[in-house]
């Protein structure tokens, strides 16, 4: 593929002897991509993985022509990927304001800062003052991907976005995979909920056991009940 900007080669990674990812591999470039696949696949592992929580024992990480397997979280971070982890990961005691400057060094004359959030999100400039533990579980969704876009990436990783979320915040993030790609940013999203998956990227990667087994498209994966319940174990 021109242009990469994530490629993954015989990845295999796992928790002491239980081996989780099984020669893994994948490559995308600036463009959404979904991977799928039923509970226990090695979804969140995989996510860990690239983020350099968790360390592989074989295969190649490439992120924008480098290496980044081996490094640490927040070296792999400052290269310019971007993780929103499955549960959001906030702090319960720090306001929205505050979570945002954390980050809001740096991104002066950047696309991305508090304040380009706040025009994303106008929800959250309602809420600014209001702690993470205060927020809805859609308010705090949408404070992770500011969060996130604070870093100004090249690639914005999400692990499980719409969980527990209701269907109109789901809609708003599928338009905000849309735009951020419209402007460069490539997403790389792990989710279960198929229509979620389906209207945020036209490539669909299925996963099972720790291997992408095959890759599909959005109207492929909408259309086809068969293909649903063989991987997915959705009841049509």
């Amino acid at each position: 593929m021109s242009d990469s900007v994530l490629r993954v080669d015989g990845l295999c990674a796992g928790y002491g002897a239980s081996q989780v990812l099984e020669n893994l591999s994948f490559e995308m470039g600036q463009e959404a991509v979904c991977i799928v696949g039923r509970n226990g696949m090695g979804k969140t592992t995989l996510c860990k993985t690239l983020m350099g929580f968790l360390q592989p024992s074989a295969g190649a990480i490439t992120f924008g022509g480098s290496r980044i397997d081996g490094l640490s979280p927040d070296r792999i971070a400052r290269r310019g990927l971007a993780y929103i982890p499955q549960g959001r990961r906030l702090f319960p005691s720090l306001t929205v304001d505050e979570h945002l400057e954390m980050l809001a060094k740096g991104t002066r004359g950047k696309r991305w800062t508090p304040a380009a959030v706040y025009e994303l999100f106008p929800r959250l400039a309602e809420r600014r003052q209001n702690g993470g533990a205060e927020l809805s579980g859609g308010e705090q969704q949408m404070l992770a991907v500011g969060r996130a876009l604070l870093l100004n990436g090249k690639l914005i990783l999400m692990d499980e976005p719409s969980e527990g979320l209701a269907p109109t915040i789901v809609d708003t993030l599928i338009e905000v995979v849309h735009r951020l790609v419209e402007e460069g940013t490539a997403v790389l999203v792990v989710e279960q909920n198929l229509r979620a998956a389906t209207s945020m990227a036209t490539r669909q990667l299925v996963m099972v056991s720790g291997q992408i087994e095959i890759e599909t498209t959005s109207h492929e994966l909408s259309d086809d009940a068969d293909l649903q319940r063989q991987y997915l174990g959705v009841d049509a």
